[in-house]
C-alpha cells in the first residue's frame, strides 16, 4: 500500500514540472533588432542637349596633289650639280639640277659671232647699195647691177635676223642649263645622280630627274552613288543649267583620327556617272599649311544630305542595349528608372544623336547607368556642365556616398 502512494506521487511531480516547462516556453522572447533597407542609388540626370545638325553621307577617297611636275632637261648634257636634299620643301624658282653649261656657252659666243658678221655683211649691203642709188641715175652703172646691190642688201638683213633668232636660241639653251622648280611644293628623290648624261628634248625619251607635288592647297577625290548625288545637288542650289554642286562644306578625317576634325568645300563634280559602277566622281579641297595631308593618303569625308535640322544628343554612356534594341533609363516624376527604347543616329564629337524615342523633356540617367535598374527609385542629381564634358565622355560614375 505504501509502494503505490510513491509511484503517485512521483507521477504527479513529472507532471507539474512538464506544465511548468511549457508555461516557461510560453513566454513572449526578447525583439530582435531589425535591418534599416538600402538607400536608393546616387545617379546622375541631365536633359538631351539640342543642337541644329546636318544630315550627311561618307566616303573613303584618296588624297591628289592639286599640281604635280615631273622635272625634265630640255637640253641634253652631263649633269653637272644637284642643289637640294631629297624631300625637302621648295619653293617656285628655286635651282634644282645644274647641267654642264660649257658646250652651251661656246655655241653662244658662235652664234654672236655670226650674227656680228651678219651685221657687217648687211652694212656692206647697204653703203653699196647708197652709192649705187647716184651712180644708176647717171648710168655710170646698169639697172641690172643696181637690183643686185638692192638684193644683196635683203639677203644680207635676212641673214642678221637669222642670226639674230640663233642667238636667242643659243641663250635659252643656256638658261635651260639650270632647271629650276616650276611650282612650290615637296620634291621627291633625285633620280639621277651627278655626272651621268641627261638626255633633253620634247620627246618621250627625256630623261626623268625628279618629280614635284604641290602641298597646300590639297584636294581629295571620292566617288558617290547617284542618290547621294542628287541630294548634293538639290542642296547645293542650281544657279544655272551647267551648274556643278561644288561649294558645300566637308569634313573629313584620317585613319588614325577619331573625329572629322579637316574642313573644306567641294570643288569639282564630274560630268557623267559610269555606267559600270552607277557612281560619280567628287572632288573637295583642303588647307594643308603643315604638309600632313599626303597625296595617296587615305581619309573618310563627310558630304552634308539635307539642311540642317534640330538634333538631340547624349552622352554614348547613357545609352544601353537590350539584344538588338538601344535604351535610355529615364527619371518620372517620382524618381523612379524608367527605359524608353531609342533609335540612334550619327555620333557626333563623343554624343549620339537620338532621332526618335526620346522627348526633350525627359531626364535620363547619364552616369550611374549600372547602379540603376528598371522600375526601381533613385536619387538624382543634376548634371553639371563639367560633368557633361569630362566624366560623361570616359563613362566614369560618381562616387557613392
Amino acid at each position: 500500500m505504501r509502494k503505490r502512494t510513491s509511484l503517485g506521487a512521483l507521477s504527479a511531480s513529472a507532471m507539474l514540472l512538464l506544465v511548468s516547462l511549457g508555461l516557461a516556453g510560453c513566454e513572449p522572447s526578447q525583439p530582435r533588432a531589425q535591418t534599416a533597407p538600402a538607400p536608393p542609388p546616387k545617379v546622375t540626370v541631365a536633359k538631351a542637349t539640342k543642337r541644329l545638325l546636318a544630315d550627311h553621307d561618307e566616303y573613303v577617297g584618296r588624297f591628289v596633289a592639286v599640281d604635280a611636275i615631273e622635272v625634265r632637261a630640255r637640253v641634253s648634257g652631263y649633269l653637272d650639280a644637284i642643289h637640294f636634299k631629297d624631300g625637302q620643301l621648295v619653293k617656285k624658282g628655286d635651282l634644282l639640277f645644274t647641267i654642264d653649261r660649257r658646250p652651251f656657252e661656246a655655241s653662244l659666243a658662235q652664234a654672236e659671232a655670226n650674227l656680228a658678221q651678219a651685221r657687217a655683211n648687211l652694212a656692206y649691203a647697204e653703203a653699196d647699195l647708197e652709192r649705187g642709188q647716184g651712180l644708176v641715175r647717171g648710168s655710170t652703172i646698169t639697172q641690172q647691177t643696181f637690183d643686185q646691190r638692192t638684193q644683196a642688201k635683203r639677203v644680207a638683213e635676212a641673214a642678221v635676223k637669222a642670226q639674230e633668232a640663233a642667238v636667242r636660241q643659243a641663250n635659252l639653251d643656256l638658261e635651260f642649263t639650270e632647271l629650276k622648280a616650276p611650282i612650290s611644293g615637296r620634291i621627291g628623290d633625285r633620280r639621277v645622280s651627278a655626272g651621268n648624261l641627261v638626255t633633253g628634248g620634247t620627246t618621250g625619251s627625256t630623261t626623268l630627274l625628279a618629280t614635284i607635288t604641290s602641298i597646300d592647297p590639297i584636294r581629295f577625290e571620292f566617288t558617290m552613288d547617284e542618290t547621294s548625288y542628287l541630294r548634293s545637288r538639290r542642296l547645293a542650289g542650281e544657279a544655272s543649267a551647267n551648274a556643278a554642286p561644288g561649294g558645300l562644306p566637308v569634313k573629313l578625317k584620317l585613319l588614325d583620327e577619331p573625329k572629322f576634325t579637316h574642313t573644306g568645300n567641294t570643288d569639282f563634280v564630274d560630268n557623267a556617272i559610269d555606267r559600270a559602277s552607277g557612281t560619280i566622281r567628287a572632288r573637295a579641297e583642303f588647307s594643308n599649311p603643315d604638309g600632313t595631308l599626303t597625296p595617296g593618303m587615305f581619309g573618310r569625308i563627310q558630304v552634308p544630305a539635307g539642311p540642317p535640322s534640330d538634333a538631340m544628343l547624349l552622352p554614348e554612356v547613357a545609352v544601353g542595349t537590350e539584344q538588338v534594341r538601344k535604351f535610355v533609363l529615364v527619371v518620372d516624376g517620382d524618381n523612379v528608372a524608367r527605359p524608353k527604347y531609342v533609335t540612334l543616329g550619327p555620333v557626333v564629337e563623343d554624343q549620339r544623336v537620338i532621332t526618335s524615342g526620346l522627348d526633350p523633356d525627359d531626364r535620363v540617367i547619364v552616369n550611374g547607368l549600372m547602379r540603376a535598374r528598371p522600375g526601381i527609385k533613385v536619387a538624382p542629381q543634376e548634371a553639371t556642365a563639367a560633368n557633361n564634358t569630362s566624366s560623361f565622355a570616359s563613362g566614369a560614375e560618381p562616387a557613392a556616398n
